[in-house]
């Protein structure tokens, strides 16, 4: 049950790296006050968190400096400028890959080249229909490129949809019919742009993933205010994530992403229930109907 991705031909010139650069590190002074690092709060603050002078001060570099880094030139700055940076906005090891890939590009060399052709090799399709728990794959706008059956059991049949519906954030952001298979979906669609966040910015010249931001942005009030946090992350691995299937009920499973090597960056999901428990015995049934022959 696979597919060769096919995004919308929307065309832009993708995301603008400056403007990214500059949003991502007020958003994250933004976070700080001053009590937070140690540091007098005076005067009246016209915006929240950290003033640009304060955060040069904790980093050990001059305002100049600094602010030209938030103006989106970060080219000339050295690792151990970026690394002080970082550790003065308190920065988690996702958010500082993040800000070099944003301030200095060129030290990532996949942000230069175009996105290569959605394809999967068949072993990896084999690989899927092989598996005993529900697995997809996808790419980094998180197209879903290949699925297998017991994946359409717990996500639904996504072999009826268009090619360029089926992708994961716009499935949790736009679809309600695909929402109601999360039991929690507040806490879903934040992993989710934090993932597509954290993609977006590896990949800022992508026209696809840029086109899909532009819909999320302008279709789901939900997606713009979860956007305009700047949370980035690469995937949560042993997450449990509650699922509801109008047959079983709510089940939790174990979310477990990992890359698959060679070709288009591209993640192998899979989800497994924990021995012994009742969301086992509703996977179990769930696979059951699925290998049932159609009548």
């Amino acid at each position: 049950m696979s597919s060769d991705v096919a995004p919308g031909d929307q065309g832009t010139s993708g995301l603008d790296r400056r403007t990214e650069l500059r949003d991502f590190l007020r958003s994250r002074r933004a976070r700080l006050k001053p009590e937070d690092v140690s540091l007098p709060s005076y005067g009246r603050r016209r915006v929240p968190g950290l003033r640009r002078e304060e955060l040069a001060q904790l980093a050990g570099v001059s305002y100049a400096y600094y602010a030209r880094l938030e103006q989106g030139y970060g080219e000339t700055m050295s690792a151990e400028v970026l690394d002080a940076i970082a550790r003065a906005l308190r920065l988690n090891e996702e958010e500082r890959e993040h800000l070099v890939r944003l301030a200095q590009p060129e030290r990532q060399s996949e942000t230069q080249a175009s996105p290569p052709p959605r394809r999967l090799r068949p072993s990896v399709q084999h690989l899927l229909d092989a598996l005993g728990v529900p697995a997809y794959v996808v790419d980094r706008g998180l197209n879903i490129v290949a699925w297998n059956r017991l994946a359409t059991a717990v996500f639904g049949d996504w072999g009826l949809l268009p090619p360029e519906e089926r992708n994961i954030a716009r499935l949790a952001f736009l679809s309600s019919e695909a929402r109601k298979r999360f039991a929690d979906p507040d806490g879903t669609a934040p992993r989710i742009a934090r993932v597509l966040r954290m993609n977006a910015g590896k990949s800022p010249g992508d026209p696809h993933l840029s086109a899909l931001i532009q819909e999320l942005s302008h279709k789901s009030e939900e997606f713009r205010q979860l956007w305009a946090r700047h949370e980035v992350s690469c995937g949560t691995v042993g997450e449990t994530v509650r699922m509801r299937h109008p047959l079983v009920g709510e089940f939790d499973l174990v979310h477990e992403p990992m890359a698959l090597p060679g070709g288009a960056p591209m993640r192998l999901v899979t989800y497994h229930a924990e021995p012994g428990t009742r969301s086992e015995e509703a996977l179990r049934m769930l696979a059951s109907w699925e290998a049932e022959p159609v009548r």
